[in-house]
């Protein structure tokens, strides 16, 4: 039975069920035994940066509460058998419609793992949750050496569009000739990095003077490399804002990876480089990221501000007319700079310059403008899951997921050029059940959609893809140097996956020195 109810509240929370699951009543207390807990977090071979899963609370009699039953309504304990102490943090996430989000962020590999959750001291659902290990930590080197049994463990998708649309324009890709041929077009006027993985390792030679960025590719790869074993491949990274291959379909073009994508460019769109950092930093050195936002999207949907709300920099002429429209109408749009850069002449038109606001903030108003910077703005994302309703600029900039999304379902559309945004928020203050299934329907693609797992997924696949397209060997150029992975001399990890002989030769420097 309970099995039946998560499988329903699930296919609910994906949109593949229209029917609702029942609503508890107020004064509802929550049950022990019919709330349910599903998610990655409580699976050994899903391997992540910051791990999750997921408490609905539910009552006695079956039915899901829709608001919050308290923040401290659960306690989870995450422990190891054998040890002592565990280096885990944990936090339990209030998403304020009655489900919670459980993050942890693993410091150690263990054998295995106990995760209890607890409601009023009684165990919920099948509690203690046992990871039969090893159970390992993100730093750790183990990948899995099947790219399938991966992908069913991580639960993949079997395709993602925008990458089958991507690659279609290149039915061969030849790593020799784009070696030769991608400098010498883009090396000297762009910032671009040359990688190679081979024999699940990382290479690189940068080119062009801004290569800072590479730090978010370099990362990632390293963090890929330790969970699975990727395909030999080679590939060119744009490290800049805007997309390069400018060519025709029907002109030679060369494969450019870029991080937005755009109608009248040919590149690979990969996740940005800010969704990937936050999902490597999740409990780290980020605040703001997918899970966050879940727990701070402000009041309820009833108690939030009418009123359309920016804010951000100078990076496009439309934020300039969007500042204007809010002074001329600041009943209807907050709109203003936080920063002058592109327009520092016309800062006395727009400014005066105001003061950040924290992202969080920006969920005490219903209606949230994503407008185009100098590409995409990065901000979607986090905007979609939040529990506001998105009124997203066209463009004819897109990220990886853009395809995905359809307008008047997962947002309101608004014309480029900003004419139509007061039609647009009139609407949605008079149709304000319609705004508000719009912003649930968007809130629900981002979790289901843009969280860590579906990250490392569009990866592993963009390159397992990629990789079939070559057809001469990807090779470690000359000029290239290994990215390393990071070593952990306090937590070293021991990888069941590799054989005794290697493990001992890795170990031990004369063997090494001996069989070279």
């Amino acid at each position: 039975m309970l099995c039946k109810v998560l499988s329903l509240f699930v296919l609910c929370c994906l949109g593949l069920l229209k029917q609702t699951p029942p609503v508890a009543s107020t004064g509802a207390v929550p049950s022990a035994t019919r709330t349910l807990v599903w998610g990655p977090g409580l699976e050994a071979n899903i391997v992540l940066p910051a791990r999750f899963f997921y408490i609905q609370t539910v009552d006695s009699s079956g039915r899901n509460f829709t608001s919050s039953p308290g923040e401290n309504t659960f306690e989870v304990k995450i422990v190891s058998p054998v040890e002592q102490f565990t280096r885990i943090w944990v936090q339990v996430l209030d998403r304020r419609d009655g489900s919670f989000l459980v993050r942890y962020r693993m410091y150690a590999s263990y054998t295995d793992l106990h995760v209890h959750i607890l409601l009023n001291d009684k165990h919920v659902a099948k509690s203690p949750f046992i990871l039969k290990g090893p159970v390992y930590h993100d730093g750790c080197d183990c990948p899995q050496p099947s790219g399938s049994v991966w992908k069913k463990d991580m639960q993949c998708p079997v395709s993602f569009p925008q990458i089958e649309q991507d690659l279609a324009l290149f039915p061969r890709v030849d790593p020799d000739r784009n070696a030769l041929e991608v400098p010498q077009r883009f090396g000297q006027r762009q910032s671009l990095c040359h990688y190679t993985i081979k024999d699940n390792k990382v290479y690189i030679k940068t080119l062009g003077e801004h290569v800072g960025f590479r730090i978010f590719m370099d990362a990632f790869l390293l963090s890929l490399t330790r969970k699975v074993r990727v395909p030999d491949l080679e590939f060119f990274v744009n490290l800049g804002d805007w997309p390069l291959e400018k060519r025709r379909p029907s002109e030679r073009l060369h494969p450019i990876f870029s991080w937005c994508g755009s109608n009248d460019t040919r590149d690979v769109v990969m996740p940005t480089y800010d969704l990937t950092e936050s999902v490597l930093e999740t409990m780290g050195r980020v605040s703001l990221d997918m899970m966050s936002v879940q727990a701070n999207t402000g009041p309820p949907w009833r108690e939030k501000n009418a009123t359309a709300f920016w804010r951000g920099r100078d990076s496009r002429k439309e934020r300039l007319e969007l500042v204007k429209l809010a002074r001329a109408h600041p009943d209807m749009v907050d709109a203003a700079f936080t920063n002058f850069f592109f327009f520092k002449h016309d800062e006395s038109l727009y400014g005066p310059l105001v003061k950040h606001v924290s992202f969080f903030d920006f969920f005490k108003y219903k209606y949230q403008i994503n407008i185009d910077g100098t590409v995409a703005a990065y901000r979607l994302p986090y905007l979609l899951a939040g529990d506001s309703v998105v009124l997203k600029q066209d463009s004819g900039y897109y990220e990886h997921f853009y395809s995905q999304l359809r307008p008047w379902e997962h947002y309101i559309p608004i014309r480029a050029d900003l004419a139509d945004l007061q039609e647009k928020i009139r609407w949605a203050r008079e149709q304000d059940e319609e705004a508000r299934k719009i912003a649930v329907a968007g809130q629900q693609f981002a979790r289901n959609h843009l969280m860590g797992d579906s990250i490392f997924c569009y990866y592993y696949k963009l390159f397992q893809e990629y990789a079939k397209l070559q057809v001469t060997e990807p090779k470690v150029r000359e000029g290239m140097e290994r990215v390393e992975q990071p070593t952990d001399d306090l937590f070293p990890c021991s990888c069941h996956r590799t054989p005794p002989i290697r493990k001992k030769i890795k170990e031990n420097p004369i063997l090494t020195t001996l069989l070279l």
